[in-house]
């Protein structure tokens, strides 16, 4: 009998379920609601909507870009205990990436690819006076690319950074790349020898005109100028004037 009894129930059950899903499809009881995103996942995916690597890199590493690129800029890195960067491309996806761990190695800061691939390496010149930097292919650690100094403000109060290709030896050549406005308020740009502009900081603002502030901003690299070169460009200006702690242990 209580076989029974547990059956006769059983099936009412389901004659119930049956019953609900049937008022469910014809609109006569409301669906049950979607669970509701946190506020922190709702931010990450204003900030980063995809997080699968590009396919494409905006341009090709220390050479000219065919085409500009407008990334989105954010002052953290994915990984856990690590402070960095990661930059987006215009669809969400995945372009540069800079990882520091808090335990590890901070004498040096690598710009790697989605994949995580060193594009670039930024290391303090040892022995200089002022704040000195080289930047090097990959990790390498000779012939660097670059050399970038902090420009004395009373000669000339709007520079922020001087950026010169290295010749041979790795000395400074004449021409050279200079950046102006304010890096604090997220508002300067990148100018060649010929006052072209080449790249631009600039803050982002997030759908309804709310800002992000300091830690999510635009880069926008103009045609001709490589990409990975504009996020070193950042990459300095962190070390040099970045209002939280350097990535680069001095």
């Amino acid at each position: 009998l209580r076989s029974s009894s547990q059956r006769t129930e059983q099936a009412e059950e389901e004659d119930d379920h049956r019953a609900e899903a049937d008022h469910r499809h014809n609109g006569l009881l409301p669906r049950p609601a979607a669970a509701a995103s946190t506020s922190g996942q709702a931010k990450m995916a204003k900030v980063h909507p995809n997080t699968a690597p590009s396919a494409v890199t905006p341009s090709p590493v220390v050479g000219g870009g065919q085409d500009g690129a407008v990334l989105t800029v954010w002052r953290k890195s994915l990984l856990f205990n690590c402070d960095g960067f990661t930059v987006f491309d215009a669809k969400g996806n995945l372009v540069f990436r800079v990882d520091n761990y808090a335990a590890g190695n901070r004498g040096e800061v690598v710009l790697m690819d989605a994949a995580g691939k060193p594009l670039l390496t930024i290391r303090r010149k040892g022995l200089s006076l002022g704040d000195h930097w080289l930047v090097y292919r990959g990790e390498e650690t000779a012939n660097p690319l670059f050399s970038a100094k902090k420009p004395v403000r009373l000669l000339k109060p709007a520079a922020l950074a001087r950026v010169s290709r290295c010749g041979p030896g790795g000395r400074p050549c004449a021409a050279a790349l200079e950046v102006e406005g304010s890096y604090s308020r997220r508002c300067c740009a990148v100018y060649d020898e010929r006052r072209r502009r080449l790249a631009e900081i600039k803050r982002k603002e997030a759908a309804g005109g709310a800002d992000f502030g300091a830690d999510v901003f635009r880069l926008v690299v103009e045609p001709g100028f490589d990409a990975a070169v504009a996020m070193a460009v950042v990459v300095l200006l962190e070390q040099m004037i970045g209002s939280r702690r350097s990535l680069i242990k001095a």
